[in-house]
């Protein structure tokens, strides 16, 4: 697993850690993520899905009120969707095409019911992230860049890439802080 203390103190740029990451460490990096969430989520039942937490890290609506709190698959359709969208950008990056806005998709969390609906869509944002980086050409255009956070300077294809699993990373502890709670509420 990449190391993102350095990106979020300020010391690295995401250019500085994706330097040297070319598709087959990215190929890495995304299964090392995937196997780490299902790993989390492995002791969740059916449920554990349905499971509101009191969750601080969810965030406030517009108006400042609080939001309910994240169940598992949402904290998963989430983390999920930042991914693929920043993989499909640097999949696009790479081919030499400017980038003109968003690619965001978010499966709807209220449809994943089902611990193997869960795991279904786990995997499938694994086949998703390894076709994307399938697409890139031998020699990618890394000169390309998007500005996709505002907090962060535009990023190529590599530093795209990353970014999302910098956005998963950032939601590990909420999964596991929910898992916690869901599983402290059965019993288990």
């Amino acid at each position: 697993m990449l190391d993102f203390a350095a990106i979020r103190d300020g010391s690295r740029t995401f250019d500085d850690l994706a330097r040297e990451l070319r598709p087959d460490a990215l190929h890495d990096l995304t299964d090392e993520m995937i196997d780490l969430v299902l790993n989390i989520t492995a002791p969740a039942t059916d449920a554990d899905l349905q499971f509101v937490p009191v969750d601080a890290l969810a965030p406030a609506n517009e108006d400042g009120s609080v939001t309910r709190g994240w169940t598992l698959a949402h904290v998963v359709t989430h983390m999920t969707a930042g991914s693929e969208e920043t993989a499909a950008i640097a999949a696009t990056l790479a081919r030499g095409v400017p980038v003109e806005g968003r690619s965001r998709y978010e499966v709807p969390w209220d449809m994943l019911q089902t611990v193997v609906q869960l795991r279904e869509r786990i995997e499938e944002s694994r086949r998703i992230r390894h076709a994307l980086l399938t697409a890139w050409p031998d020699q990618p255009h890394l000169e390309l860049r998007f500005k996709l956070a505002q907090r962060f300077d535009p990023l190529n294809a590599p530093a795209c890439f990353i970014l999302g699993l910098f956005h998963e990373d950032g939601h590990l502890e909420q999964l596991r802080e929910v898992l916690r709670q869901a599983l402290a509420a059965r019993g288990a």
